[in-house]
């Protein structure tokens, strides 16, 4: 039993969970970034107007990324699974 098999572990758990979390809120804060200028050039400063283009980009972010970070996910599983032999011997 090595550590930099369990470093090996957490260090790709940790990357996943970066790649995973960023695929879902990069979009949200694109639009963000977009209404906000929107509001600053057009003096707007309605609160939904803000909320409510995030929440749409992030649930349909959600809905279209889930299937790929499902993969990711399985993916990750088996090869934790597949080194059950290494880190008990």
């Amino acid at each position: 039993m090595e550590p930099e098999i369990f470093v090996d572990i957490v260090r790709q758990a940790l990357g996943l969970v970066a790649i995973l979390v960023s695929a879902s809120i990069v979009p949200s804060l694109v639009v963000g970034l977009c209404v906000s200028i929107f509001q600053a050039a057009t003096s707007i400063n309605e609160q939904t107007l803000s909320f409510l283009p995030r929440l749409l980009v992030t649930v349909g972010a959600l809905m279209f990324g889930s299937h790929w970070g499902l993969e990711k996910l399985m993916s990750f599983f088996r090869s934790i699974i597949d080194m059950i032999p290494q880190v008990i011997s």
